[in-house]
């Protein structure tokens, strides 16, 4: 549902390799440019290995959080409460970036290229075509294609470009998802103690997962954005090398373009993130009472059943 977002976010941040620094679109003009070069295509390019990172981000994320808090709680009490939600975070997100980080390169490489037509057109009158005198990359006609040619030219390194920096900007944004969606529905709590003693009201728990998760999702997008800038540009540069590592980006994109560079796409990051959390940890909450549910009304069928025969022995005897 939002990948075209996604696309936009990814064409605004790679603006300084593709293009240069001086020729920088807004969020409309990059609207107006896929639409008019590549149509609808243009916003879904990349799509395929979008969602196969995410399905592998989301397993692992949501698969292992509650099992890591509980275990981390229990090992060392000091770190229960907020501090146990963000490493959990932290550890679900490490372990997915294992096949999500190859995706995510495949994905905003094909994002920047929209179609065979745009991508040979913008080479040829860009300044990376003009000042380096070599092509970034092949076109890349599908994800296993691009995979393919991503091994041919730079082994894994290729395939895992800019993998500490995807770290460096999950990690955290894992952490502070959870951190503050853990925060929020504790506020939401207290908030209702107080304005209303001594009521039994309560929330539907998918509801609140909607609108709480959206919020954490938003808060969190918007300060990690520096470090997705970062992200995207190591990943998307391929030959063409602009920046040697993700110090050195950082540096160069604060002196050349600074504070504005560095948050560089971050609203259509924020428009990305915020439904999309929403939806997850509705779900995680939908999923989370109905199976919980659905196991504890089991438990109490053969509880029942086992007193009941019981009974009867007892009567026969």
């Amino acid at each position: 549902m939002m990948h075209p977002v996604d696309t936009l976010k990814t064409r605004l941040q790679s603006q300084a390799i593709i293009s240069g620094y001086q020729n920088q679109k807004n969020i409309l003009q990059m609207v107006r440019t896929v639409w008019a070069a590549d149509g609808l295509q243009g916003f879904y390019r990349g799509i395929t290995p979008g969602v196969t990172g995410s399905l592998a981000t989301g397993a692992t994320y949501f698969g292992v959080i509650e099992s890591t808090k509980q275990w981390i709680e229990e090992v060392n009490p000091n770190l229960s409460g907020h501090w146990s939600h963000f490493i959990a975070g932290a550890i679900g997100d490490t372990l997915g970036s294992i096949v999500y980080v190859p995706c995510e390169v495949i994905k905003q490489r094909m994002q920047v290229q929209g179609t065979k037509t745009s991508w040979s057109s913008m080479l040829m009158k860009e300044s990376v075509a003009q000042k380096s005198g070599l092509q970034i990359y092949d076109y890349y006609t599908g994800m296993f294609q691009a995979g393919h040619s991503i091994w041919k030219q730079h082994g894994l390194k290729g395939l895992y470009a800019g993998y500490w920096s995807t770290l460096a900007r999950d990690v955290p944004f894992a952490g502070l998802m959870v951190t503050f969606y853990e925060a929020l529905k504790d506020l939401t709590i207290y908030g209702r103690q107080r304005l209303f003693p001594g009521s039994d009201m309560t929330v539907n728990s998918s509801f609140e997962g909607l609108v709480l998760g959206g919020l954490a999702g938003g808060f969190s997008a918007y300060l990690t954005t520096p470090l997705d800038v970062i992200k995207t540009r190591l990943q998307v540069q391929g030959s063409a090398a602009r920046y040697n590592g993700w110090l050195h980006a950082l540096t160069s994109i604060w002196r050349t373009e600074g504070i504005n560079g560095m948050f560089k796409g971050s609203i259509p990051r924020i428009m990305w993130y915020i439904p999309a959390s929403a939806l997850t940890f509705m779900a995680v909450e939908f999923l989370r009472d109905n199976l919980n549910g659905k196991h504890e009304s089991d438990i109490c069928e053969i509880t029942n059943l086992s007193v009941e025969t019981s009974s009867k022995i007892q009567k026969q005897v």
